[in-house]
C-alpha cells in the first residue's frame, strides 16, 4: 500500500440494468428518474456534495451520457470520473472498475437507491483529520422486515457482532443500508473477500471484515428519513415525500444555480 490519501473520496455506484423499474430503465439510467422535481442523482450527490466530498467516482451502465450531460464535470473544485459498467457482473466488479480512482484513500461508498436526509459532514471530517484508520461507518436504519438486506447481529449490550446478508429469519430488524465510509484498508478487504468468496461477493462481506476486526462503528439514522427508491413504488413514495417537503436535499447553492431548483 503506498501513501495514504486521507481526503475521503466517493464511488458512486449506479449500476446494473435497473430491472426493478423496468421498463423505464430501457431507456434511461435509473438516476435519472424523477423524485418529484429533481432526478434520483441529485440526492445521493447532495448527501455526497454536504459531507465535503469533492473527488466523486460515478459507476453506471450504458446511459452513463446520459448522467454526464447532467451532471457534467461537477461544481468549481470537483473532480468527476465516469465509469461504464458494459454488463452488470455484481458488486465487485463494478467497484473494481472505481478503483483506479480510488487506491489508497478513504472512501465514501454510496449505492445510488439510496435517499437520505442524513447529515455525514461530521463522520467525513473525523475520518479526514485521523491519524489512524478509522475503520468503517456503517448507516443502519430499523426496519419491520430487513430480509433483504445486510442484517446487524447484536449482543447484549446492543454492540454489533456480525452482519448476515438477506437472512430468512433476520437476527435482528437493524438494516445496514447502502450507504458506508470505509478506511484505506477498504481494498485489501476487498481483494481477501473476493478470493473467498467470488461471485458471491456482496459488500457485507467487507462491513463483516471491519466488525470482525472492531473497527466497525453502526450509525443508526434514528429519525432521519432512509429510502430505498429502487422500485416504482417506493420511487412514488419519495416523490410524494419530496413533495412534502420531507426529503429536503437542501442542495448546494451552486447546485441550485446550475439545476434551477
Amino acid at each position: 500500500m503506498g501513501a495514504v490519501n486521507v481526503n475521503v473520496k466517493a464511488i458512486l455506484v449506479a449500476g446494473g440494468h435497473g430491472s426493478r423499474l423496468s421498463p423505464f430503465t430501457r431507456y434511461t439510467q435509473k438516476t435519472l428518474l424523477p423524485i418529484h422535481e429533481r432526478p434520483v442523482i441529485d440526492y445521493a450527490l447532495g448527501t455526497i456534495r454536504r459531507a465535503g466530498i469533492k473527488d466523486i467516482t460515478i459507476i453506471a451502465n450504458q446511459f452513463i451520457g446520459q448522467i454526464a450531460q447532467h451532471v457534467g464535470t461537477g461544481l468549481p473544485g470537483e473532480r468527476i470520473h465516469y465509469v461504464m459498467e458494459e454488463e452488470p457482473r455484481g458488486v465487485a466488479y463494478a467497484l473494481s472498475l472505481a478503483r483506479p480512482h480510488n487506491e489508497d484513500t478513504r472512501l465514501m461508498v454510496y449505492f445510488s437507491d439510496n435517499i437520505t436526509t442524513v447529515e455525514l459532514a461530521e463522520h467525513v471530517s473525523a475520518f479526514r483529520e485521523a491519524t489512524d484508520p478509522p475503520g468503517a461507518v456503517l448507516l443502519a436504519r430499523e426496519e419491520a422486515d430487513p430480509r433483504a438486506f445486510g442484517v446487524a447481529v447484536l449482543d447484549d449490550e446492543g454492540q454489533v457482532t456480525d452482519i448476515v446478508e438477506k437472512p430468512e429469519v433476520p437476527p435482528s430488524n437493524l438494516a445496514i443500508g447502502g450507504i458506508y465510509l470505509f478506511d484505506e484498508r477498504f481494498w485489501s478487504f476487498f481483494d481477501k473477500a473476493v478470493a473467498r468468496v467470488g461471485d458471491e461477493f456482496s459488500i457485507s462481506e467487507i462491513n463483516r471484515t471491519y466488525v470482525e476486526h472492531r473497527a466497525a462503528k453502526v450509525l443508526n439514522v434514528g429519525e432521519e428519513t432512509w429510502v430505498d427508491c429502487g422500485t416504482p413504488a417506493t420511487l412514488l413514495q419519495a416523490s410524494i415525500m419530496a413533495k412534502e417537503g420531507r426529503l429536503d436535499p437542501r442542495p448546494h447553492k451552486d447546485e441550485t444555480r446550475r439545476h434551477g431548483a
